[in-house]
């Protein structure tokens, strides 16, 4: 049997680290300070430990309380949606979907909506973030789409979702003659911190030798296109995540065609092997593979 604490000791505890005051949180629980306090000392009587420092007219987490505080929310969080999902249509479907940042923004969010007008019945709850994700403990996730390399684990099936063309982009105001593009020594390059292709590599494959150029480094895919855009260098980026910049005319290729191209899987699609038949999840695996089969 699970010895946990009484949930209004913790909905309390969450209420006051959150004002960091006992009485704003008696406020918003509807009950009196003095019924805050017995709550507290409950859950510190139950810890064997304070998980609050007062001070005249403050109040501070202790390292304990700011750890118990910082689960707490994850927690409230799962329940609130899990309350949110129980509350929706019978006929309708919740699927979650973590993803690499730059892959939602650039690829996956512009597209969202036409998978729900093939699905309507289907919703869609997406966050971003680059660490890892382990699917067998995150169990609020359905799907995850990682970048750069996937993610062997047991019971967990790993799916590339295709070549990408890795090209040096550059904004059409640093490149007004596509026939004579600008000598690499002239730009400035554009790199992508997170990234498993870098200019080195790309020198390498044209057997040219690296340029002492000045580069610019962001840690973001779409930031470094973004910063392409606007005319700041080059960026050696994927052509799927730069799909609307090339077909608006915002960013060409470098060179055109008269040299090599890196090209590789990028983006890798997890997802747990007892959840294959799961409707939602087959949808959904469906239309994603058939658009990043429609490659640039």
């Amino acid at each position: 049997m699970r010895r946990l604490p009484h949930l209004m000791q913790l909905r309390t505890f969450e209420a006051v680290a959150r004002h960091r005051s006992f009485m704003l949180a008696a406020d918003e629980l509807h009950i009196t300070p003095s019924a805050v306090s017995h709550q507290i000392r409950h859950l510190e009587a139950h810890f064997g430990r304070g998980l609050f420092e007062r001070h005249h007219r403050r109040i501070e987490l202790t390292p304990s309380g700011q750890r118990l505080f910082d689960q707490l929310n994850r927690l409230f969080d799962a329940l609130d949606m899990a309350c949110r999902e129980v509350a929706l249509p019978d006929a309708e479907q919740v699927l979650s979907l973590h993803c690499a940042p730059s892959f939602a923004v650039k690829w996956l969010g512009p597209r969202l909506a036409d998978f729900r007008r093939q699905h309507p019945d289907i919703s869609i709850r997406l966050t971003t973030g680059s660490d890892p994700v382990d699917l067998a403990a995150a169990r609020d996730i359905d799907l995850w789409i990682a970048y750069g390399r996937p993610r062997q684990a047991p019971d967990i099936e790993v799916t590339d979702l295709g070549e990408e063309r890795i090209v040096p982009l550059i904004a059409p105001q640093l490149m007004p003659n596509p026939r004579k593009p600008p000598p690499l020594d002239a730009l400035t390059l554009i790199e992508s911190q997170l990234s498993d292709v870098t200019w080195a590599e790309w020198f390498r494959l044209n057997g040219w030798p690296p340029t002492r150029t000045p580069k610019l480094s962001f840690d973001r895919a779409a930031l470094a296109i973004s910063a392409a855009v606007d005319g700041m260098g080059m960026a050696l980026e994927s052509a799927r995540l730069a799909e609307r910049e090339l077909h608006s005319g915002e960013l060409k290729v470098w060179g055109g065609q008269r040299h090599q191209h890196l090209s590789r899987p990028m983006h890798f699609l997890h997802r747990r092997s007892r959840d294959r038949l799961r409707p939602e999840v087959a949808a959904f695996i469906e239309w994603l593979q058939r658009g990043t089969a429609q490659a640039h």
